[in-house]
């Protein structure tokens, strides 16, 4: 009886639970890359990972585009000293990724020590194999 429940248990469980496609991790993986040159302050980290027409949005309401947005980030305009995400979701659809997450993190945007926690939703798109942000918004929780 106990192996029987614990069977019906593992198969109710495998239905539930889904495996991450390849294209899935490959977006969670750009998603840590663009983390952690952002956290780094990487310039050739960023233009790497995000694209040419990329519209990054803020809480604010301000938008940059990708040499703006950079560039903030390498002065230390917009200074993370770290971020961490959580409740993840990743969505694709052909060749576009939608991604939510959650952000926390401390900041010290032109010296000035703050903290972030807002919810962001993130586009890429694969170009040429690889998957490149091309939308950022974010809003405040």
């Amino acid at each position: 009886m106990k192996r029987t429940f614990l069977f019906l248990m593992l198969c109710g469980c495998s239905l539930v639970m889904r495996a991450q496609t390849a294209d899935e991790k490959a977006v969670a993986a750009a998603v840590e890359t663009l983390r952690k040159a952002m956290v780094d302050a990487d310039k050739a980290g960023l233009e790497k990972i995000t694209a040419d027409a990329l519209s990054y949005g803020h809480s604010s309401g301000k938008v940059e585009n990708k040499a703006a947005f950079v560039e903030a980030i390498v002065t230390g305009k917009s200074d993370f000293k770290s971020i961490e995400l959580a409740d993840q979701t990743i969505t694709i659809s052909e060749n576009l990724a939608l991604v939510r997450h959650k952000l926390t993190g401390e900041t010290n945007n032109d010296g000035q020590p703050g903290t972030v926690n807002l919810g962001v939703l993130l586009v890429w798109q694969k170009q040429k194999g690889q998957w490149k942000l091309i939308g950022r918004q974010a809003f405040k929780l």
